[in-house]
């Protein structure tokens, strides 16, 4: 779980991914549409990603462990969680602290 904390915290917004996984594409296209370069690790291409996925699996607890949104260094969760924030008006706050947007 280090190695992910690390590449988390080096960017706003990190999404890590699976390249298959219908999710993942879903989420990386949601913070494309609300202009948010988000940075993006497919763990199925990656040196040492299924070892990261193991790490995200045991964090994320139930459920699959990709997609899982960083913003600002902080484990967000996945999906669900981050439609949830968006739905709420939490996650706009969260993404312009994180100096990943300037307005929404």
């Amino acid at each position: 779980m280090e190695r992910v904390q690390q590449l988390a915290e080096k960017n706003a917004v990190v999404v890590f991914s699976v390249s298959s996984c219908c999710m993942c594409h879903a989420m990386k296209r949601f913070f494309r549409g609300l202009g948010v370069n988000a940075i993006v690790y497919e763990l199925d291409q990656v040196a040492g990603g299924k070892e990261m996925e193991r790490a995200l699996a045991a964090v994320m607890g139930r459920g699959p462990p990709v997609p899982a949104v960083f913003i600002g260094g902080r484990l967000v969760g996945p999906t669900e969680r981050v439609m949830a924030l968006h739905l709420n008006g939490t996650l706009g706050h969260m993404l312009r602290e994180a100096g990943a947007i300037w307005i929404l």
